[in-house]
């Protein structure tokens, strides 16, 4: 999951022509997890409206070698929402999640984003009762587990993320979650989407699960533009709509 450096949120990348029409803010700020200085960068529509608050979280890669998670985070805040892109990777010291260390960093890293929630719920403009997460494989993974054990998260978009195994309590319930996978993912199986959708069907918890067939880690193409609106479909459903009506469980 973490030999390679792993492709950014590219099925939001999309939305930057939209972010290009709608004023944004941008503001690179910082709070303390563990005795460490973790920097987020906060992007969202100018004005003083109180807005959904969204953690984005990136892959193993990073954030020094991926320019098109910030892409992803200024499409999502075109959208009208509070985005927080979290650099988790300074509780640990590193620019990439490495291999041999991803296990032992998994908990301090978990810590990092339920402080990162935290800072979220009471940065200026947000709402703090309506807050989600999208992650994108290491940082799915660490969004299914925060997202288990802290009710703050009221949906989860994962994409391509590993379950976490030993994470999640057997007595913990997801939030309503949006699992996208591709069918052909050489680093993330797509075992992973069905394991984590045998969770959501147990739980009873309401979720959607589109699998691409062909494509690997990353979208491309049609199925690039489909997961995107997905995506945003699936945080207005439960970050801004007033619908309630359950999601079918079989997405």
């Amino acid at each position: 999951m973490a030999g390679a450096a792993l492709a950014a949120s590219s099925s939001l990348h999309a939305q930057q022509d939209q972010a290009r029409t709608m004023p944004l803010t941008e503001k690179r700020n910082a709070f303390t997890s563990g005795g460490k200085s973790i920097a987020v960068e906060t992007f969202q529509p100018s004005g003083s409206a109180r807005r959904p608050a969204v953690l984005m979280l990136h892959g193993a890669d990073g954030l020094s070698y991926n320019t098109q998670y910030r892409d992803g985070a200024r499409g999502m805040a075109a959208a009208g929402y509070q985005v927080h892109l979290v650099h988790y990777l300074d509780r640990t010291g590193e620019r990439r999640a490495s291999f041999t260390t991803l296990f032992q960093n998994f908990m301090p890293w978990m810590n990092t984003v339920q402080d990162a929630l935290t800072f979220a719920s009471s940065y200026p403009g947000a709402d703090a009762d309506r807050i989600g997460i999208v992650g994108v494989s290491l940082g799915a993974a660490l969004g299914l587990a925060v997202s288990s054990m802290d009710r703050r998260v009221k949906t989860l978009v994962n994409y391509f993320g590993p379950l976490p195994q030993g994470a999640i309590a057997t007595t913990s319930r997801l939030p309503p979650t949006l699992v996208l996978h591709g069918s052909a993912d050489p680093i993330v199986p797509v075992a992973n989407a069905y394991a984590v959708e045998a969770l959501l069907r147990q739980q009873n918890v309401p979720h959607e699960v589109k699998v691409y067939p062909g494509q690997g880690h990353g979208f491309h193409g049609a199925a690039e533009k489909d997961a995107t609106q997905r995506a945003l479909a699936f945080l207005r459903r439960y970050l801004t709509s007033t619908d309630t009506t359950p999601l079918p469980m079989n997405g």
